[in-house]
């Protein structure tokens, strides 16, 4: 470790408290304050001095100190007068813009340390099955990074016993999947539609016909590996050949390039359906297959509130974006 850093190695003798102690104390600390920094971000934005009074509620005099401080310390000159106008100089616009992340950044320190106070977690870390569409589920965590920008998130994708697992063996605090392991509570959250699918080019769809099961059997059926520990799955169809990928963008790949076929969840090729690159198998019977996906707490009654946001934020999507899917309408 010290060689990665370039410091030789403290003597035992000054391995001691007192030691750093001196060495905190001796060190440069930042001379221009915080509040400073701001007084100088809103005379820039607010585009003088007059207004600038008026936001931080402080007379001119006030902020005028405050830029010559800022200036005298670091010796640049932060605003050339052009007339009866201050404008910025090159070197004040950087120092504006370093300061303004630097105010940015106290302000993210501060309220992270208000979360934490509140009991919030600085990590999230769920299962989701991998047929809860993608792009819905990051466009929740997108709304939740922008509530809460300093709670990291970490993403399980699982597939069908690797999200009751993740759960067993308390790897996350929150997890959606296909079924409630034995001693979990669950709600259900959503119907999931699975249609048959494989590229136009497919020898499948040159038949020209409704298809049976029996005409599926002679051509590769992809599937996703499970995630658990050990298979669950249980085949409800067996085709002659087989392909077992470990994602399910793999698996949808090799489909649009006409390698095999699946029962793909709609909303997760709803993008490929409407470009054209998968199209639904003409299946007469058992082709559309119906799922349900369930919410659960690793433990509901100690749940923090970031899962709690994080699972609200995933219901409320949910509901306003795919409402058709939504648990009220499952049958």
């Amino acid at each position: 470790m010290w060689e990665h850093f370039n410091i030789e190695p403290l003597d035992k003798k000054a391995q001691n408290f007192g030691y750093f102690n001196r060495i905190v104390r001796n060190m440069p600390g930042p001379r221009i304050t915080l509040d400073q920094w701001k007084t100088l971000i809103t005379v820039v934005e607010s585009g003088g001095y007059a207004l600038a009074a008026e936001q931080l509620h402080k007379s001119q005099s006030t902020l005028s100190y405050a830029i010559q401080q800022i200036q005298k310390l670091t010796g640049v000159e932060v605003f050339n007068i052009e007339g009866r106008k201050a404008v910025l100089t090159g070197a004040g616009r950087a120092l504006y813009q370093r300061g303004k992340h630097l105010i940015e950044e106290a302000e993210r320190i501060e309220q992270m340390a208000a979360e934490l106070a509140q009991g919030w977690e600085s990590e999230v870390k769920l299962a989701v099955e991998v047929t809860f569409p993608t792009w819905l589920l990051l466009e929740c965590f997108t709304a939740f990074a922008e509530e809460h920008p300093q709670t990291r998130v970490e993403l399980y994708e699982s597939v069908l016993g690797g999200t009751s697992e993740a759960l067993l063996q308390r790897r996350v605090d929150l997890a959606i999947g296909p079924s409630i392991p034995p001693g979990f509570l669950g709600e259900a959250l959503m119907q999931v539609h699975f249609i048959p699918a494989a590229s136009p080019r497919h020898p499948l769809h040159q038949l020209g016909r409704s298809l049976t099961l029996a005409d599926l059997r002679g051509y590769c059926h992809l599937v996703v590996r499970e995630s658990g520990a050990r298979d669950t799955r249980e085949m409800s169809f067996n085709a002659e050949q087989r392909w077992t990928l470990s994602t399910k963008a793999t698996s949808i790949r090799a489909a649009r390039m006409g390698l095999g076929f699946a029962w793909y969840p709609a909303e997760n090729i709803r993008e490929e359906l409407d470009t054209g690159q998968l199209k639904p198998l003409p299946l007469r019977d058992g082709g559309d297959r119906y799922g349900t996906l369930y919410l659960m707490f690793a433990d509901p009654d100690s749940a923090r509130p970031g899962a709690k946001r994080l699972a609200n934020i995933i219901r409320q999507a949910i509901r306003n974006k795919c409402p058709d899917e939504a648990a009220a309408n499952t049958h």
